[in-house]
Formats: structure tokens, C-alpha cells, sequence
């Protein structure tokens, strides 16, 4: 692995390890460019991953301190856990369920497909579904995304089969195990997946598709990764002449360090990108840095979720097998006549007991509460994933009053359904319940979003420098040599879980900034 002077300023310095950041690191170091990539979390190794959800969640999971503000549940439930990301090398690649359709033609261009909504801030991407294409075709390759690229798909569970026969006999087509980022077959020098149920929280086997596992040692082979873990980056420097040249972090002994950089790239998810541009502000850039527009943090997505879990009469064992392997498309269109606009997916979800117990209905106690966890074998689980409308007030921003462990203001989350998005999810959980019933489920049970962990939207693309942070190739649009890398430059959520567009951005980002590299044009 590579070692770079802190003023070494020719390297280019990406902040955070996750889908974007890990994917952008290991482009650029095919194409020869020198990294330093700084990673707030430790380094985990597979072999050090837990089986057990809450000490699992202890190793993983971000929990820095957080501030809640809105109308969402979530405030109330959980008001100092707004989001369910990972802190460790690899980011929340770590843990997701791998799941990848892609955006849809139209949800790129939702203003235009949709028209004004009041209190919605529409706005179309700069980029179309062709820009796209080539670059999911190339990241489902690199994922060994099932049912692309001659993979074969992953086998069905009990709890696809309750989801597959439910949704045929209420009449919907296009129900199958998806899309998914996990080895059917071995591939890529990992193993396919062994079914154990576990691998949605660290994945010891190495089946699912990780920064971690894949993009990350192919870059430290190259010779050209400088990987820091435990390093927090705090602010990101800039010079007179309106470009960054270096990123203060602080390492894994408390003590504030600078990397110098030509290039700066943020990637540290939604929530953490906009606190970084929000504490990075300067004379030239009072408000946060490339803040013009006052755009960044604001437009938060996290979509229209929800679950539905119930109960039959025999066992169904949800637990066994892939968690999310099954995914129904037929509700992900736009048919305003349902009476929102916008699409949704079910898709599997099955948790185990300790986080059961948590979130089917947080605050719940007493005989009634423990009579739902004592069905929890003869239970199916689905997730609903559905399009949130951008809304300027749904915004991330700095709570001065309250500090973390290294007296920094934390970020506060603020959301509020926008009224589409209420209609959307009681329209899904009632869609939710009649496939079950229709499968023999005996009791429904209609389950309150949990914390958010597709965030997304607070530092957007625009055509135009108004409108949103960065532009068509993530770079931000008041400083020439900032890009943004991760699901902050999304214009729009779109239904599909967001990972693959993450990680296509990030191929076609990386393409982008090694042109640049090469020209000496940054």
C-alpha cells in the first residue's frame, strides 16, 4: 500500500470508503492517479464481522451523536439515530442487502414528467438515462449483479415463495429475486453466497458485493492507495484563487492532521458531506463552502419506507436465506390515477428477533407486543422503497448546541412527508397487506419506517449553479477542482435502492477526473 506526505499535493484526497468514495478510489487508481483515502471508521475485517444484530450494529453502525427535528416518526422514536449508516472501511457496503434496479427514464426527470407540486422542489438531472447506461452496465459487471452479464440469479426462499404467490394471485406480473450484488455462483475471487441469513450485517463469507472486499484491494494493488482508517475529516481548505488544497482530519489519536490535495472528493454519505461543506466556510464562502445557491444540505431524501410483516398459520422461516432476494416492480411506475405520483418496490425484508423486538412497533410493550414477537417464525417480511418528493426544508444543517466528542457542531436531520409521500406508503401497506392475505397470512402488521438509510439529495445536481450544489459530473459548481461522489449529488431518489447509480456516478466520475488528471486542466 502506498504512503503520501501530508504535503503531498499532487495526490487526490477522497473522503469516505463507501460505494462512492471506494468505488471513485479504485477507478482513479487504475488509471494511475495517487490517492489518500480517509475513512472516519476502522478497519473491520470480514473475519471480524459478528453474527449478532445489536453487537454487530455496536461494530458497524455510525453513531456518533445526531439531532432529529420534523414531523417523521423517527423524531420521536429514535431522535438521535435520523440515519442507518456504517462507520468502518467500506461504508455502508458493509451492510446493505445488495439490491440494484436502476433508475427508470423518467425519473430523471421528474419536473418535467410531473410538472410543479406544491411544497416539492422538482427539479430535472442534468444527465439522462443514455449518460447512464454504459456506466450501469459496467458497474453490474464489477458488482456481479445477478440476472445481468449471463449471472445467474440468486434461489428463492419461503419468504420469496409467500411474496411470489401472494402478488400472482392479486394479480401482479413481474415478481422475481432481483437484481442483487451477491455471488450465485463464485466470481470475482469471492465465493457465492451460502444462504446462512446473516449476510445483510457483515458478510464473513465475502458473497456480497462490498467496497470493502472488492474495490478497495484491487486499488491497494495497484500500489497507488494511501487508506486511512480512524481518520475524521472536519474541514476542507481552500486558497485565494477559489480552489481546495487540502483536507484537515483528525487520526485515530485525537490529533488534527492536513493532506494537502490537487483534488478533493466528498464521499461520506448524505448526512456527513453536507455537515463537511456546511463546517468547511470561509470569508469567500460564508454560508459553507460551494454554497452559493444555499442548496447544500437541503433537499434531503431518504424515501417513501415502510414494512409489512405478517403472520400465518405455519412456520416460514423468513430469516433463512438472502434477506432482500425478491423484489415486485409492477407498483414502480408513475400512475398519478393511484392518487400520488411516483413509484414504489416491494421487495423482502426479513430482520432478526433483537431488532424485531425494536422497531415493528418502538414503544410498544406488555402482552399484546410480545404475543406479535412470539409469531415471528410463522411470519413473511416485505420492505417498501418508494420515490420521496425533494423538498428545500427536508435539509441537514449544522445544531451549534450540541457538540460530538471533538467539539464540533453535529448534524441535525430534519424531515417531514411531503403529502405524496403519505398517500404513497398507506396505498403500499395496503397493497402490502393483500398480498399476504392473499398468501394465508392470518395478521398483518403495518410497520413504521425505520431510521433512514438511503440518504440522499443534499448536495444535487443542476444544469444550472442555482439550483443545487454540483454539476453533470459531480463537480461543484463554485469550486473547479471539488467533486461530490456519493448519493448527495442525486437530483432526485427515484424507487430504486440507490447503490448502483452510487457506484455507476463514480465509474463515470472517476473517468472524468482522470481525463482532467491527464490534461493537467485540474
Amino acid at each position: 500500500m502506498a504512503s503520501y506526505a501530508h504535503d503531498d499535493g499532487d495526490v487526490v484526497v477522497v473522503v469516505g470508503s463507501g460505494a462512492g468514495g471506494g468505488t471513485l478510489a479504485n477507478e482513479l487508481c487504475q488509471s494511475g492517479v495517487p490517492i489518500v483515502l480517509l475513512e472516519a471508521g476502522a478497519h473491520v475485517a470480514p473475519d471480524d464481522f459478528i453474527d449478532d444484530e445489536w453487537p454487530s450494529f455496536e461494530q458497524l453502525a455510525w453513531l456518533d451523536p445526531r439531532t432529529t427535528s420534523g414531523s417523521w416518526r423517527i423524531a420521536t422514536d429514535f431522535p438521535n439515530l435520523p440515519t442507518w449508516t456504517c462507520k468502518a472501511v467500506g461504508g455502508t457496503t458493509v451492510h446493505w442487502a445488495g439490491c440494484c434496479p436502476r433508475f427508470q427514464d423518467w425519473e430523471l426527470r421528474l419536473r418535467s414528467e410531473h410538472g410543479p407540486i406544491d411544497g416539492a422542489n422538482l427539479l430535472d438531472w442534468p444527465i439522462t438515462i443514455s449518460d447512464l447506461e454504459p456506466y450501469y452496465d459496467r458497474a453490474e459487471d464489477r458488482m456481479g449483479v445477478t440476472r445481468t452479464n449471463g449471472i445467474p440469479p440468486l434461489p428463492a426462499n419461503n419468504n420469496f415463495k409467500v411474496m411470489y404467490h401472494g402478488a400472482k394471485r392479486v394479480g401482479y406480473e413481474d415478481v422475481s429475486t432481483g437484481r442483487m450484488a451477491i455471488n450465485s455462483v463464485p466470481r470475482d475471487g469471492r465465493p457465492a453466497t451460502i444462504q446462512d441469513g446473516f449476510n445483510f450485517q457483515g458478510d464473513r463469507q465475502q458473497a456480497h458485493w462490498s467496497t470493502l472486499t472488492a474495490e478497495i484491494p484491487k486499488a491497494q494493488a495497484t500500489g497507488r492507495l494511501d487508506l486511512r482508517p480512524l481518520s475524521h475529516a472536519f474541514r476542507i481548505e481552500h486558497n485565494g484563487s477559489g480552489r481546495v488544497n487540502g483536507v484537515r482530519y483528525l487520526d485515530a489519536e485525537g490529533r488534527e492532521q492536513l493532506q494537502r490535495a490537487r483534488v478533493v472528493c466528498v464521499a461520506a454519505n448524505a448526512v456527513e458531506t453536507a455537515r463537511l461543506l456546511l463546517l468547511s466556510d470561509s470569508p469567500q464562502h460564508p454560508d459553507g463552502l460551494a454554497n452559493s445557491s444555499g442548496q447544500v444540505g437541503r433537499n434531503y431524501m431518504k424515501h417513501v419506507t415502510g414494512s409489512v410483516y405478517s403472520e400465518f398459520e405455519r412456520p416460514v422461516h423468513m430469516y433463512r436465506g438472502e434477506t432482500m432476494a425478491g423484489i415486485l416492480t409492477d407498483e414502480a411506475r408513475n400512475d398519478p390515477g393511484r392518487g400520488f405520483v411516483g413509484g414504489y418496490y416491494f421487495q423482502l425484508l426479513s430482520i432478526g428477533v433483537p431488532f424485531m423486538a425494536a422497531f415493528l412497533d418502538p414503544g410498544a410493550w406488555g402482552p399484546e407486543f410480545a404475543a406479535k414477537l412470539d409469531g415471528y417464525e410463522r411470519m413473511a417480511g416485505m420492505w417498501i422503497v418508494g420515490d420521496d418528493l425533494p423538498q428545500e426544508t427536508n435539509r441537514v444543517t449544522l445544531n451549534a448546541d450540541e457538540r460530538d466528542a471533538w467539539g464540533l457542531p453535529v448534524p441535525n436531520v430534519h424531515y417531514d412527508d411531503h403529502a405524496n409521500d403519505a398517500a404513497m406508503r398507506e396505498h403500499a401497506y395496503e397493497h402490502g397487506g393483500q398480498i399476504h392475505e392473499a398468501a394465508g397470512a392470518v395478521r398483518v402488521h403495518t410497520v413504521v419506517p425505520y431510521p433512514a438509510t438511503h440518504n440522499l439529495g443534499t448536495a444535487r445536481m443542476s444544469e444550472r449553479p442555482e439550483d443545487g450544489v454540483v454539476d453533470r459530473w459531480g463537480r461543484a459548481h463554485d469550486v473547479p477542482n471539488l467533486f461530490v461522489s456519493d448519493g448527495s449529488v442525486m437530483t432526485t431518489g427515484g424507487s430504486a435502492n440507490p447503490t448502483l447509480t452510487i457506484v455507476a456516478l463514480a465509474i463515470r466520475q472517476g473517468e472524468h477526473i482522470a481525463r482532467e488528471v491527464a490534461a493537467g486542466t485540474l
